[in-house]
């Protein structure tokens, strides 16, 4: 069965790359509504935003949604994924402004405040697509791949010269909770001449050592050093999740990831969707639904960092 929020959250912050604050507000929204954004601060023309991956302006630093009157709403990944690992399908999102909250740069905060009010079941199917035969596409020596699976499972692998990071790989069936469970606390991260480069091209102004791992060298400059050893490849594997959540409904799939960004995977979903025969919808019974993220999800599971 699909599922909504019992009731609304409200959460308040500023915006990573911006540094304007921003207040967003998750509300309960009807079965097959599907995840929209709307702006709430613009008073002429269209401000509803689908979460779809065919409105992705592609960018390596973040995703950025932009409806047909030019209207954006921007990082919206780790929301998408919170949403997507509690498995809620419907949801209305209000903003005042072009950018999702950055918080803790994890998608904890998002997630306790979900499970905190808890998610309500609608009387409506799941609409999940299933990948029917594999996908790749790559650019630049990343690489990513959708295949076939009877559920979601995600595997990444990235390699940084900064000891700090360096080599990381993870793989995981998403289904139980996972996402909550293993990825959710995982923060943003970046190198600290990434950073200072961003900031002298006027981006990352909201950006701190309280919402990124910044690493120089064998470094970790963020106070109280990291949550988890690979906490950079488990970020990794947030963010794909919560740009894979732009599919539309949930995939049946195994995505694997090489060095992959926010831009490939959504050129990955591109092509999933402009491949004949590579993909098909299909109406979730009991024993599907069962596979999918968020099911089974336990509040004592959730980190306790945010």
């Amino acid at each position: 069965m699909q599922n909504t929020l019992k009731s609304s959250v409200v959460f308040k912050g500023v915006g990573l790359h911006s540094g304007a604050p921003a207040n967003m507000t998750l509300r309960p929204a009807a079965a097959g509504h599907g995840i929209w954004f709307k702006r709430t601060d613009i008073e002429l023309g269209n401000a509803m935003i689908p979460a779809s991956y065919d409105l992705v302006e592609r960018s390596p630093l973040c995703t950025r949604l932009v409806n047909g009157a030019g209207v954006s709403v921007s990082t919206v990944e780790h929301v998408m994924a919170a949403l997507a690992g509690c498995g809620v399908h419907n949801a209305l999102i209000e903003i005042d402004g072009p950018e999702v909250p950055i918080l803790d740069g994890s998608s904890a905060p998002f997630v306790r405040g979900i499970m905190a009010l808890g998610v309500r079941r609608q009387a409506a199917p799941v609409l999940a697509f299933k990948v029917l035969k594999p996908v790749t596409v790559e650019k630049d020596g990343a690489r990513a791949t959708l295949l076939p699976s009877e559920r979601l499972e995600i595997e990444f692998h990235i390699d940084f010269v900064d000891e700090a990071i360096g080599k990381q790989s993870k793989t995981l069936d998403m289904r139980n909770g996972s996402f909550a469970r293993e990825l959710c606390d995982s923060r943003t991260f970046c190198r600290k001449s990434d950073v200072d480069m961003m900031r002298e091209n006027g981006l990352a102004l909201g950006g701190s050592l309280d919402n990124a791992v910044v690493v120089d060298g064998h470094i970790v400059l963020t106070p109280g050093g990291l949550r988890h050893e690979d906490e950079a490849v488990r970020h990794k594997m947030l963010d794909a999740l919560g740009d894979l959540a732009l599919a539309g409904g949930p995939l049946l799939g195994r995505y694997v990831g090489e060095r992959a960004g926010h831009a490939l995977t959504n050129t990955l979903l591109r092509e999933l969707f402009a491949t004949p025969g590579a993909v098909q919808p299909v109406l979730c019974d009991s024993e599907t639904a069962a596979l999918l993220p968020g099911q089974g999800l336990v509040w004592d599971e959730i980190p306790q960092v945010a």
